[in-house]
C-alpha cells in the first residue's frame, strides 16, 4: 500500500498528460471523424509534413525555458531567414543561400543571447522587443513582396523531396528531434541548462558559466528558427514576411504540453514532438469539423490554459 501511494505521489503529471492527451484526441478525432477521411494515410501524412517548422522551433524553446529563459522572436525569425535564403538564392548558388538563411537565425539569436546573458535584460522583454524589430525587417526587406523560390534542388531538400519514400520534412524533424534529446539528455550542455533554470546561483557556485549557458539557449532558439524559415519556404517554395507569424501561441503550446516547465529545470524534447503533434492533429481534427479559425485559437488558448495548470500544480508539489 505504501509503495503504491509512493509511486502514485511520485507520478509526473506534466509529463504524463501529453501522453493520455494525445492518445484521447486522436481517438477522439478517429472515432467521429472516421468517414472524414482523417484516418487516411495521406492526411496522417500531412499532419505530420504541416507541423515539421513547428516541431524544429520547439526544440529550441525546450532549451530555453529549460534553462529559466524564452524567447517570443521566432517567428520574426523565421521570416527574415526564409527571406534571406530567397532573397540571396536569386544571385548565389543554393549553399549560400542556405548558409545566408541559417546565419540570419543564428546571428538573431545570438543578438538576444547577448542582450540577455551580459546585458542582463529580461529575455521576456529582449525578445518583445526584437519579435517587433525584425518582423519590421522583415517587411521591409522586400516591400512586402514574395520572393520565389525556383531552386528545385532546394526544395527538393526542405520541401516536397524523399528519400526512400520518406519525406525529407519527416527526415529533418526525426533529425532534429534525435540530436536535440541526445544533447538535452546526455550530453554537459543539456545538464547545465538544466542547472540554470533549477536554480541559476547555485549554478553559478558550481562552477557553470550561466550567462554563457544563456546565450547558447537563445542563440540555439534562433538557429532552430532559421531551420524552420528554411523548411517553409522550401515546402511553399516561397518566402514571405508572414511565415512564422502565427506559430508563436502553438510552439508555446506544443513546447508546454509537451511537458517542459515554465519556470525553467525540467523539459522534454520527446514531449515537444508529442506536443507539436498534438496541436497540429487538433488543427486538422478542427478543420474537418467545420470550425474556422477562430474557433481553433480558442481551443489552442483553452489547451495552453490547462497546460500552465498543470504545469503550476507539478512544480509546487
Amino acid at each position: 500500500m505504501t509503495l503504491a501511494y509512493q509511486k502514485l505521489k511520485s507520478f509526473d503529471l506534466q509529463q504524463g498528460v501529453i501522453y493520455i492527451g494525445f492518445l484521447a484526441i486522436f481517438l477522439f478525432f478517429a472515432l467521429t471523424l472516421h468517414d472524414d477521411g482523417f484516418l487516411t494515410s495521406r492526411n496522417l501524412t500531412n499532419i505530420v509534413l504541416q507541423t515539421a517548422p513547428a516541431t524544429i522551433m520547439a526544440i529550441g524553446l525546450v532549451f530555453a525555458l529549460s534553462a529559466g529563459e524564452i524567447d517570443l522572436s521566432f517567428g520574426s525569425v523565421v521570416a527574415v531567414s526564409a527571406l534571406s535564403a530567397a532573397v540571396v538564392m536569386q544571385h548565389f548558388p543554393m549553399p549560400v543561400g542556405i548558409l545566408a538563411g541559417l546565419g540570419a537565425g543564428l546571428a538573431i539569436g545570438a543578438f538576444n543571447g547577448a542582450l540577455v546573458a551580459y546585458g542582463r535584460l529580461p529575455s521576456f522583454l529582449v525578445t518583445l522587443a526584437t519579435m517587433g524589430l525584425f518582423a519590421g525587417i522583415a517587411r521591409t526587406m522586400t516591400d512586402l513582396r514574395s520572393i520565389p523560390v525556383l531552386n528545385e534542388n532546394f526544395t527538393g531538400l526542405f520541401g516536397s523531396g524523399k528519400l526512400l519514400s520518406v519525406p525529407s520534412l519527416v527526415i529533418w524533424t526525426a533529425i532534429a528531434v534525435g540530436i536535440g534529446h541526445i544533447v538535452y539528455r546526455n550530453t554537459r550542455l543539456g545538464a547545465h541548462v538544466l542547472a540554470v533554470g533549477d536554480n541559476a546561483r547555485a549554478a553559478q557556485v558550481s562552477g557553470i558559466k550561466v550567462a554563457r549557458v544563456r546565450l547558447y539557449v537563445l542563440t540555439l532558439c534562433g538557429g532552430c528558427a532559421g531551420l524552420a524559415g528554411l523548411l517553409y519556404a522550401g515546402r511553399l517554395q516561397a518566402a514571405k514576411y508572414t511565415l512564422g507569424e502565427s506559430d508563436l501561441m502553438t510552439v508555446i503550446a506544443a513546447v508546454i504540453v509537451g511537458g517542459t516547465a515554465l519556470n525553467g529545470g525540467k523539459g522534454s524534447v520527446i514531449g515537444a514532438l508529442l506536443g507539436s503533434l498534438l496541436m497540429g492533429m487538433l488543427n486538422n481534427g478542427l478543420i474537418l469539423m467545420g470550425l474556422d479559425v477562430s474557433d481553433q485559437m480558442i481551443v489552442r488558448g483553452l489547451i495552453i490554459l490547462l497546460a500552465v495548470a498543470v504545469s503550476l500544480r507539478d512544480t509546487s508539489r
